[in-house]
């Protein structure tokens, strides 16, 4: 079994450094792997990617990420990743991973993904340039995506994205900015592998369970949803994932 701990959208700058700290001290004891799901600074600053650096580097667990939105802000995204790479943080983007755990061998597949919506309302490959764009990014980014879920060879496999895959985790969200939050590309991309996770994050707002049409568990760990450091999924065992609600190591925002 892999204990898979996950969180998104912290928003990191000086103001919040050293915040999440202590319970990350605490990762070891129980979980094995720390996934990050996009937005881990306010505006994508090489600055605010130190103070990522700082609080989520070091650790005695392997960290994966992928950026968010806001990350991207500040068009510093190679410096960006470039910071948290040197700290250990695996920063995927259109890429997948395998770590082996305890004997086990986790893939992680991740993109930021891209909005566009999902299915019966949903934008569509037609009419201006602009809206095409929008689209094609997204196709783009999810065919990647499933790409990578099917290439890697593991024994547990896990998607890691920032946009939403389905739209049941943006519950809460004003229903005109679902095409903003996520796609149903993304979905089908989880689905069209053996995906036993899939975690993202961006929705502030939104619902932390969901489900996609291929029937892979999704949750949002948006920390603003999760109100918590981090959440734990237990993958890989004969039973259904375990997730754990760590309260000790919760804090509002």
């Amino acid at each position: 079994m892999i204990r898979v701990a996950a969180v998104g959208d912290v928003h990191l700058d000086e103001d919040v450094l050293g915040r999440y700290r202590p319970a990350l001290e605490e990762l070891p004891q129980c979980a094995d792997v720390l996934l990050l799901a996009g937005d881990l600074t306010r505006h994508g600053t090489v600055a605010e990617a130190r103070c990522v650096a700082t609080e989520f580097g070091g650790l005695a667990v392997p960290v994966i990420a992928v950026l968010g939105n806001h990350d991207y802000h500040s068009d510093q995204v190679p410096e960006v990743t470039g910071v948290l790479e040197d700290a250990g943080i695996t920063v995927l983007e259109g890429a997948g991973t395998v770590v082996t755990l305890a004997g086990t061998r986790l893939g992680v597949a991740g993109t930021k993904g891209f909005g566009g919506g999902f299915a019966g309302r949903c934008a569509s490959d037609f009419g201006e340039p602009e809206t095409k764009a929008f689209i094609r990014t997204t196709c783009r980014l999810a065919d990647r995506l499933g790409e990578n879920l099917r290439a890697l060879e593991c024994d547990v496999l896990v998607a890691l994205t920032h946009y939403a895959p389905v739209p049941e985790t943006l519950a809460g969200e004003p229903l005109e900015i679902y095409p903003f939050l996520g796609s149903y590309l993304l979905g089908q991309a989880i689905d069209s592998a053996p995906t036993a996770l899939a975690v993202h994050g961006h929705a502030h707002h939104g619902s932390e369970r969901g489900t996609t049409p291929g029937g892979v568990r999704v949750r949002n760990v948006a920390h603003p949803v999760i109100k918590q450091a981090y959440s734990v999924f237990h993958l890989g065992g004969a039973a259904e994932p375990a997730e754990s609600r760590l309260s000790a190591t919760g804090f509002a925002r």
